[in-house]
């Protein structure tokens, strides 16, 4: 839903009500983006909230630069808390180390027939994107999703351009595998 001036203005005048009907109607979108960084349905909610409170605190600081919109700059908010997020829970445990997963994994996926009737659900791959290790998932997102270059996903990381296509590479390869895998026991069920 695309967000009406006067609407955008009342928020910037903080009123409550159109504070409320901001929510109401970027809740839901929002909270699939933040979906697409979490490991669950919590953590998403965690961060969109937190992200609310941002947009909410800092609204009156919004500006419409050429070409930016509000509906943009409440996504980069919701992205760099999602980034804030997964930073501050990478720093209080260990991550897993995707090539100890891939190498588990080794090849074991065999290769499914490319015409066959078996299909994915979004919310599959959903899950397959949860299960990404925070790092790669991130990378992921903001690749295919948010439409970041690897030079701003690379700064906001703290990164080289490098680490961050060799993160996208490895998430692709990841889910690859496991949609590759899931057809495979589809097709054996049927």
């Amino acid at each position: 839903m695309t967000l009406d001036d006067k609407l955008i203005r009342d928020c910037i005048r903080g009123k409550k009500k159109a504070l409320d009907r901001l929510y109401e109607s970027q809740s839901s979108s929002l909270l699939a983006l933040c979906m697409r960084y979490s490991s669950d349905s919590q953590e998403a909610q965690d961060i969109l909230q937190e992200g609310f409170i941002k947009i909410f605190f800092n609204v009156k600081k919004f500006r419409k630069i050429e070409g930016g919109s509000f509906e943009g700059w409440m996504k980069r908010i919701m992205v760099n808390t999602a980034l804030n997020h997964i930073r501050k829970k990478n720093a209080q445990r260990n991550t897993i180390d995707f090539d100890v997963v891939e190498e588990r994994l080794g090849d074991q996926v065999g290769e499914v027939e490319e015409d066959t009737d078996v299909y994915v659900t979004e919310e599959e791959i959903l899950g397959m994107i949860q299960e990404l290790p925070p790092g790669y998932r991130s990378v992921f997102n903001m690749f295919v999703f948010e439409k970041y270059s690897h030079r701003e996903i690379a700064e906001l990381h703290g990164i080289s351009e490098n680490t961050s296509k060799t993160q996208l590479l490895k998430a692709r390869k990841y889910l690859q595998k496991k949609i590759t895998a899931l057809k495979k026991l589809k097709e054996q069920e049927n």
